[in-house]
């Protein structure tokens, strides 16, 4: 037995295969490709399809807008986001003026709302929701609002803080996900989507957008608010907030991922958006307020439209279409005839 199981391993092993007929050599060629592979075990070649087969595949599996680097960051600071005097101030006070932007805009588009509830009916997307510091004022307008983020500790963090209010939290659900996990399932469910203070952390910007437009209802809105990528954006945004004055963390953020307005512009009317509102933001530190200015040279706020199928053809197409559509009656007539 010991002789037979030496003989079986030498006729099994790789420089055997020269000159061993009895192998099976596509046997053994199967099983070091798929060693190679790293799939941990045997499959057949349907499931190597369904493996390599990047086009059948969801969002989540292929694509990401996580960033490692950037759950360490916020990882270590999940227990403090309510406290309004600590390292989320600025954002704490950023809810005076990105509320009312969301709110206001929205009426300016609808015909009627609910007095105490303007945005009754409006299925809100907060996106990178982190503690819920915006995802709560958005629920008390009368939204349903679901707030996902890829941290468990800071979704663990919203939920203990919005179950002390029980009618809010009949409103609002947490998910502990990253967009593209919910790109497919919830495929043109929201009215709104917000992204505030988000997009300055996510591994690919266009990514990102293109999922906030799958899971947008046609004509849907997609709120942004963000920092330029300015040479003051570096002064203020890094060495004066975080180095000299303290108002985030050190290492919060990185200006290379930071996006000028006009390129975060072109990015969502490539991928379907039309682009309604531009605003410059100030963060004054000294009083710890936010205001709205003329410029966007360091932070600002952006409101885009999802734009119809129709409105999303590019001219020649749109051309086509509607040649189409003034032939089909003739073309009726003819056939009728």
């Amino acid at each position: 037995m010991a002789t037979g199981w030496w003989l079986c391993r030498r006729a099994l092993h790789p420089r055997a295969l020269l000159v061993n007929r009895c192998v099976q050599l596509p046997l053994i060629v199967h099983e070091l490709f798929f060693k190679k592979l790293n799939f941990g075990m045997f499959v057949g070649l349907p499931e190597l399809r369904n493996k390599i087969s990047l086009a059948e595949q969801s969002y989540s599996s292929w694509q990401t807008t996580v960033d490692p680097k950037e759950m360490k960051k916020f990882q270590l600071l999940a227990h403090k986001w309510w406290d309004e005097d600590g390292q989320y101030a600025a954002l704490h006070s950023m809810n005076d003026i990105r509320v009312p932007f969301i709110r206001d805009t929205i009426l300016n588009m609808k015909n009627d709302h609910q007095l105490g509830s303007p945005l009754s009916g409006m299925n809100i997307l907060d996106v990178g929701c982190g503690g819920g510091l915006l995802t709560e004022p958005l629920g008390r307008l009368g939204a349903s609002v679901t707030g996902i983020d890829p941290l468990e500790e800071n979704i663990r963090t919203a939920e203990l803080h919005t179950s002390f209010d029980p009618a809010l939290a009949k409103r609002i659900q947490y998910r502990s996900c990253a967009l593209e996990d919910i790109v497919e399932e919830a495929s043109e469910t929201f009215d709104i989507v917000v992204a505030s203070e988000v997009i300055e952390h996510v591994a690919d910007v266009e990514t990102f957008i293109r999922c906030c437009g799958k899971v947008l209802k046609p004509e849907g809105s997609l709120f942004v608010t963000t920092i330029n990528k300015s040479q003051l954006s570096y002064v203020f945004g890094i060495v004066v907030a975080e180095s000299v004055l303290g108002i985030v963390p050190a290492g919060t953020h990185d200006w290379e991922k930071f996006i000028a307005p006009e390129e975060l512009e072109r990015l969502l009317e490539s991928n379907g958006f039309s682009v309604k509102t531009v605003k410059g933001m100030l963060y004054n530190p000294l009083s710890g307020s936010w205001t709205w200015i003329g410029n966007t040279v360091i932070n600002y706020a952006l409101h885009a439209v999802k734009t119809n199928i129709q409105e999303q053809l590019d001219p020649t197409e749109a051309i086509l279409e509607t040649g189409k559509e003034e032939l089909q009656p003739e073309t009726s007539i003819k056939s009728a005839i």
